[in-house]
């Protein structure tokens, strides 16, 4: 028996790891309408987030190889790739369950309380969050976040597809998208347009849970 048991390890070592997949959206590509239209829906997640998918599946093959024969030099070059394909599949899986075609208004209960504690009012907190995001230069995201370890909830711009709490510790609960890919097709080149619309889609049943989920 004891040498059965012995057995399991490593044979479960050697089982390979699911690969990462494209996770279906909540709702149709034209849900979002006229807020984010179905083109810039369907191109952004079946081509943009399928894309870091696929190259963070290909990244871990290659670490998994620099790491079998011991090399350093390969594991540090492919850091960028994982950090970018990864934070590109993190941030978009969340993305997308942040958005509701029954979205908008304001949030309630204990996450509501939280932001008039930390921000004075919703208005506030909304100007903020806008600002940040608006004020990415070049390609990024702005984020609501929870600090853990003080308690509170915090706003946070994240540059390219840097994960919030990979690069920042914060876990985030609403993460606003500002790579033009996002909304140029409707937008063009007027951010502040496309983040005055997506405040009618916010999903704020999804950010609470996320909310309440971070404080356990």
């Amino acid at each position: 028996i004891l040498s059965g048991a012995k057995l399991t390890a490593p044979l479960g070592c050697l089982v390979s790891r699911q690969k990462h997949t494209l996770p279906d959206l909540p709702y149709d590509y034209g849900a979002l309408e006229p807020h984010i239209n179905a083109e810039i829906m369907q191109l952004h997640h079946s081509k943009h987030h399928a894309t870091y998918v696929n190259n963070l599946n290909v990244t871990e093959e290659k670490y998994k190889e620099a790491l079998a024969k011991g090399d350093v030099t390969a594991q540090v070059s492919l850091q960028p790739a994982l950090k970018f394909n990864g934070g590109g599949h993190i941030n978009h899986t969340i993305f997308w369950t942040n958005l509701s075609p029954n979205g908008g208004g304001e949030p309630k209960g204990e996450l509501m309380e939280a932001i008039k504690r930390d921000f004075g009012s919703f208005a506030n907190f909304k100007e903020k969050l806008t600002a940040v995001s608006v004020g990415v230069q070049g390609s990024g995201w702005g984020w609501l976040g929870y600090n853990k370890e003080q308690g509170r909830l915090q706003i946070a711009a994240c540059a390219n597809q840097d994960p919030l709490q990979g690069t920042t510790g914060l876990i985030p609960l609403l993460g606003i998208d500002v790579w033009e890919h996002a909304y140029y097709l409707q937008y063009k080149n007027v951010r502040p347009d496309y983040l005055k619309a997506i405040w009618n889609v916010i999903n704020w049943e999804n950010v609470s849970s996320r909310y309440s989920t971070s404080k356990k």
